[in-house]
C-alpha cells in the first residue's frame, strides 16, 4: 500500500459565479502515476488549476503530504515540491533552451543544483543539448514538450503534474513521450497526468480517474479498467453504470 501524496476531498471550484467542479475527490499515491481522463469540458484542467492555487476553492480541501494547500500561493508551489507542466508547453519563446531550463530551478532551494540538473536534463533529452543556445520559440512541438518536461524536473519535484502532454504531437513523438513517462515511473516519481489519449493514458497509469461534467464518475486501478466501458462513460452513454471504488 502506497502512502498518499495528494488528497482532494469534496472540492468545488470554478470561475466567478460558474461552478465547474462538484465535490471532486481523488488520491494520488507516492511513487505512482495517477491518470485523469475525460472529455473536453469535464473539469480536468480546472482541477489542476485548483490544486496549483490558480483558482480558489468554494468547498472542500486539498492536502499535499498531509498538509492543507489552502494558504499556499501558486508561486510557492515549487518550493514545497509541486511542479506543473501546463497544456500548450508555455515555454519562454524569446529565451534560449538552456535559459528556459534554468528557470525551472528558480526556487532558491534549487539554485545550487542547476549545473547537475542541467546535466540530467541533457542526458534525458540529448536533442535539447544540441539546441541549448537556440531560442525556445524555434523548437518543434515535440522539442518544446521535451523542454517543458525538462524544465519541470529542474526543481526535482516530489509531485509532477502534467496537463495534456501529447496534444498536437506526431505519433512517433507521442511514443517517445510515453516511454519517458514509463522511465519516470521506474525512477519512483509521483505523477498526475491529464491526457486526451485514453488508451495510452490508461496503459501507463497505476490508477485511473474519469471525470465527466465536473465530477469523478470512475475510480479504478489501471489493471482493472475496461476500456470499452470507459469509452461509453467518456461519451456519457452509461453514467448510471459507473462505479466508484
Amino acid at each position: 500500500m502506497h502512502e498518499p501524496i495528494l488528497e482532494v476531498s469534496k472540492v468545488r471550484a470554478g470561475y466567478g459565479a460558474i461552478n465547474v467542479l462538484w465535490d471532486v475527490a481523488l488520491t494520488a499515491e507516492q511513487g505512482r502515476l495517477t491518470t485523469i481522463i475525460g472529455p473536453n469540458g469535464a473539469g480536468k484542467t480546472t482541477l489542476l488549476r485548483a490544486i496549483m492555487g490558480l483558482i480558489p476553492l468554494t468547498r472542500g480541501e486539498i492536502l499535499f503530504e498531509a498538509r492543507a494547500l489552502g494558504s499556499t500561493s501558486t508561486w510557492n508551489m515549487a518550493d514545497i515540491g509541486v511542479t506543473m507542466i501546463p497544456e500548450g508547453r508555455m515555454t519562454f519563446d524569446t529565451m534560449s533552451v538552456e535559459e528556459n531550463l534554468i528557470m525551472g530551478a528558480f526556487p532558491k532551494a534549487h539554485r545550487d543544483y542547476v549545473d547537475a540538473r542541467l546535466e540530467q536534463a541533457y542526458r534525458m533529452f540529448p536533442r535539447l543539448l544540441a539546441r541549448r543556445r537556440q531560442l525556445a520559440g524555434s523548437l518543434s512541438g515535440g522539442e518544446a514538450q521535451m523542454l517543458a518536461i525538462g524544465r519541470g524536473l529542474m526543481a526535482d519535484p516530489r509531485l509532477l503534474i502534467i496537463d495534456e502532454p501529447s496534444l498536437g504531437l506526431a505519433p512517433l513523438v507521442v511514443d517517445a513521450l510515453f516511454e519517458l513517462l514509463e522511465r519516470l515511473k521506474e525512477e519512483g516519481r509521483s505523477i498526475i497526468l491529464v491526457e486526451q489519449n485514453t488508451q495510452r493514458a490508461v496503459a501507463v497509469a497505476d490508477h485511473v480517474y474519469l471525470m465527466q461534467g465536473g465530477k469523478v464518475v470512475l475510480s479504478q486501478a489501471s489493471a482493472e479498467v475496461d476500456l470499452d466501458h470507459v469509452h461509453r462513460l467518456y461519451f456519457g452513454r452509461s453514467l448510471v453504470d459507473a462505479k466508484i471504488e
